[in-house]
């Protein structure tokens, strides 16, 4: 069957010499065909295992953590006490995107993405940008998380046994360090339960998702004794401006919640299950969050934060001045921390199975192993480089980075599901946006309202990001890609 809102020749036979460039680069994938070559890669497939629950614990894993645990005690000197109100709107801007993602999700359940949405919609090129941009999202943000585990795994080491990393070890280059041994060592354990199968690794996030969601509690039933009325007196210091700049930040905390739907081929029920799991993760997320940092701003003046990884830590040990409390906290946080890393990381390489698949970058990163049924050089490949991206990067740098890859790539996807609404109205939807397109309207203009907020340097770093990514794009994807050649399911 054939996307009628397709371009000619799109998903039928090919026909190289009759297109030209133009058409090559605006083709779209049908939706049919998306969904029928749903969990197959070279040489096995993936095994579909996950539920609702595992679903929704995926999409919690890889956001809970980033946020409240490493990146508030940045965004707190650039919003002040207002930080709650950045994490409101940049909790709103999530969710503006994450009813998008809902729709799409339920209605092509992949393991792409908005790469996939993109290129259902919008065509080969866009969803190469598209693709490359979650790159950014997930195997820089892993790179970033990891680099603050290092904090509290010190803060752990020091309650428990009075020691702690020296510096050279336990910081990257820029950061008073040579390697940041810790940060490495996170993403290979990550790597190591990823290997051993999805509904394995689903567990594992699972447990570690309960001990992180009930360490905010404990820090929130805490932390509010140290409470001060004054400390929110002067709400807005630093005006709109620094709200809007610390909202740009903490977007980086929100960055997750899609990754529910980077498991699509692995979703015992996807159409179903995947739109709730979404938006329920993100109602808890933003829950949390804003109860976390109103608290944190009580029981701490905001003069006194600084871009310490371990803010919740500290913030124990003053209040009820004993350091087991931090030290529990510590525990918890390295344990959350992980969880990121671990869900962060298998999103990544399932987006990369699927622009594999699609012939758009190597063929290795789509071989899946029958043993397990996990692309295991995929989450080699992934896994080393973005341990050694973590060891080696600061975290502020890195940060800023992923929040304006996860814009973009957001921004597309509210176009998305507008656009799949016109050309595939009558399409079968198990969620769809309400108010559409004034929603998916305002989540776009939301995110490049935010993206405007972030500094010349990461818009630099964003250019030659892309730029890379359109030079491999025409040397290899353009070449390689293999839509031109029929689906079995359409050459019936």
């Amino acid at each position: 069957m054939l996307d009628h809102g397709a371009p000619p020749h799109n998903g039928g036979p090919a026909a190289p010499h009759s297109e030209g460039v133009g058409m090559r680069l605006m083709r779209r994938k049908p939706v049919e065909r998306l969904v029928a070559e749903g969990g197959h890669g070279e040489g096995g497939t993936l095994r579909r295992s996950l539920g609702l629950w595992q679903l929704t614990m995926i999409s919690i894993g890889a956001t809970l953590g980033t946020g409240i645990f490493v990146v508030l005690g940045e965004a707190v000197p650039k919003a002040g006490p207002a930080v709650t109100l950045s994490f409101v709107i940049a909790g709103l801007t999530a969710l503006f995107s994450a009813l998008s993602y809902a729709e799409l999700a339920g209605t092509i359940p992949v393991s792409g993405s908005s790469y996939s949405y993109a290129y259902a919609t919008m065509g080969e090129l866009i969803a190469w940008v598209c693709g490359w941009c979650l790159m950014l999202e997930y195997g820089v943000s892993v790179a970033a998380v990891a680099v603050g585990w290092g904090e509290y795994l010190n803060e752990l080491l020091d309650g428990t046994i009075g020691v702690t990393l020296p510096a050279a070890l336990s910081a990257p280059p820029g950061d008073g360090g040579v390697f940041n041994a810790p940060a490495l060592i996170v993403v290979l354990l990550a790597m190591a339960f990823l290997l051993g199968g999805a509904r394995e690794s689903a567990r594992a996030n699972t447990v570690m998702v309960l001990v992180k969601i009930g360490a905010l509690v404990l820090f929130c039933a805490i932390g509010v004794q140290g409470f001060r009325s004054g400390n929110y007196e002067n709400f807005m210091p630093l005006g709109m401006a620094g709200v809007s700049a610390a909202g740009a930040t903490l977007f980086f905390s929100y960055i997750g919640f899609d990754a529910a739907s980077t498991a699509g081929e692995e979703a015992k029920n996807a159409q179903r299950d995947l739109p709730r799991a979404i938006l329920l993760s993100l109602a808890i997320i933003t829950a949390l969050y804003v109860l976390v940092a109103a608290v944190a701003v009580g029981a701490k003046p905001w003069r006194q934060f600084t871009d310490s990884e371990a803010t919740l830590a500290q913030i124990m040990r003053e209040v009820t001045g004993q350091s087991f409390w931090g030290t529990l906290l510590a525990f918890c946080a390295v344990i959350a921390i992980a969880s990121v890393v671990l869900t962060v990381l298998y999103g990544q390489t399932r987006i990369l199975f699927a622009m594999a698949r699609d012939g758009l970058v190597p063929k290795v990163f789509a071989r899946v192993s029958p043993r397990s049924g996990t692309p295991r050089a995929n989450t080699l490949i992934v896994s080393l480089f973005c341990g050694v991206l973590a060891a080696a990067v600061p975290l502020g740098q890195l940060a800023d980075a992923t929040s304006i890859g996860t814009l973009f790539a957001f921004a597309l996807v509210n176009i998305a599901v507008v656009v799949l609404r016109r050309s595939r109205p009558d399409m079968p939807r198990t969620f769809r946006v309400p108010l559409s397109p004034l929603l998916p309207a305002l989540g776009f203009g939301f995110c490049l309202w935010m993206m405007g907020s972030l500094s010349t340097v990461t818009w630099v770093v964003f250019g030659v990001w892309m730029a890379v990514g359109l030079v491999f794009y025409f040397l290899y994807g353009y070449r390689r890609s293999r839509l031109a050649a029929p689906a079995p399911s359409e050459a019936k």
